[in-house]
């Protein structure tokens, strides 16, 4: 018998193999039918798609062969990975000084004719084979070599679409963390500059207040600027902690909610508007979902539609329906409508589409990115049907939730 060598890059053959962490996993069917098929085709017992590892070939695949693994130095894949020819073909065992006296042929399960097709990754490392195996001599025909390297292909396709996955897998869970990361760095920031801030809008207040007289009029200006600006970065902050914290208030389950109660809440915030005519329409006199996401959603959306309204009087209307498991909300407003080449950005962070509100404010582009964050970790989503000039309608879906049962009292 003469064992195989090493492979001349053997070093990063293994690594490349480690690259797909194939090594002992469990069968997988995908590639139990390539041998079934291999063996079918060349009219052999045995098939196996063979990995050479180390110190030893295993089998991801066993056609007609009870063994998972064999150790290297006996292994005629061992061999394969090290020849250049298209495919490996040992007619006859007992025969050639390579194998003549090998455990496998000597012993069982007694090998005779081997056929194997090297498996390469696109760099040309060989990984092993994918092989057929008889009890007796044997020959191949042209059509069963062509149809035996064609399925390897299909091996190395199944390698390749694993790997992929798992890099994708890993890029998603990395992107995850890095989100997760990125939103609590933007709670913690906003929450410590709450307080440093609040002092300079106190500033601010008691120097106007009590100060303003013994300024000139740039110093006023100037004084303007700051209030100005501590206000619109109070905004920011409030905006990034509701982003934040948003995720909170989807811990909350589900329970009954009025909605001639859930009108009066939301009415009752923009009561200092005299100009708002708000409208609710639904023949449901109650749902069954998250409360508190539901009142920062409506309370987004109705904010938005009032701050960017270019009318006298705004008029929002507000139609809630049932949809199979889903509840649909739909907030339509008199505004000013939106661009359909703008309607892409509206709903990502930071983005705004008008430089000041109705009140000359600038906008944060938080609060719609929150409303989306929302309803699609509820398992909703969210979209917006404008035309400039003719106002918005924003429908979204929330899923019903359970209403948690009270605790029955035993006497």
């Amino acid at each position: 018998m003469i064992a195989p060598k090493d492979h001349i890059k053997e070093k990063e053959r293994l690594e490349a193999l480690d690259s797909y962490s194939i090594l002992d996993t469990l069968p997988e069917e995908d590639y139990d039918n390539i041998t079934a098929i291999a063996a079918e085709i060349c009219g052999t017992p045995i098939s196996a798609v063979s990995l050479v590892d180390k110190e030893r070939q295993w089998f991801k695949s066993h056609h007609g062969l009870d063994a998972t693994e064999t150790p290297r130095e006996i292994a005629f894949c061992a061999h394969v990975i090290n020849d250049d020819e298209d495919i490996f073909i040992v007619q006859d065992a007992r025969t050639d000084e390579r194998f003549h006296d090998n455990p496998l042929v000597a012993g069982g399960p007694k090998v005779i004719f081997y056929a194997g097709v090297s498996l390469k990754t696109d760099e040309g490392l060989p990984l092993g084979t994918l092989c057929v195996i008889d009890l007796k001599p044997k020959l191949l025909c042209q059509g069963q070599i062509k149809s035996l390297k064609a399925l390897s292909v299909q091996v190395m396709n199944l390698l390749h679409l694993r790997k992929s996955n798992m890099m994708l897998k890993k890029s998603v869970e990395d992107l995850k963390e890095k989100n997760e990361e990125l939103e609590r760095f933007a709670y913690i920031a906003a929450h410590d500059l709450q307080s440093p801030l609040n002092t300079i809008n106190t500033t601010a207040e008691l120097l106007t207040e009590c100060y303003a007289s013994k300024f000139d009029e740039e110093g006023k200006t100037m004084l303007g600027f700051i209030q100005k600006a501590s206000i619109n970065l109070t905004g920011l902050i409030d905006g990034l902690l509701n982003y934040s914290k948003s995720e909170s208030v989807l811990k909350e389950g589900g329970s009954d909610i009025d909605l001639q109660l859930l009108r009066n809440d939301i009415s009752g915030l923009f009561s200092y508007d005299n100009s708002l005519v708000l409208e609710f329409n639904s023949k449901l006199k109650s749902i069954n979902t998250n409360k508190a996401a539901i009142h920062q959603i409506l309370i987004n959306l109705v904010s938005n539609a009032i701050k960017y309204n270019d009318k006298d009087e705004v008029e929002i209307q507000i139609e809630i329906c049932e949809k199979g498991d889903f509840y649909e909300f739909c907030v339509r407003d008199n505004g000013p409508g939106i661009a359909l080449k703008e309607q892409g950005k509206i709903f990502q962070i930071f983005k705004v589409i008008a430089s000041t509100d109705r009140f000359g404010e600038p906008g944060n582009g938080i609060g719609l990115a929150t409303v989306k964050k929302i309803v699609e970790k509820m398992g909703g989503n969210i979209n917006v049907e404008s035309a400039k000039g003719k106002g918005c309608q924003f429908t979204f879906n929330i899923k019903k939730l359970v209403c948690e049962a009270e605790p029955i009292q035993m006497v």
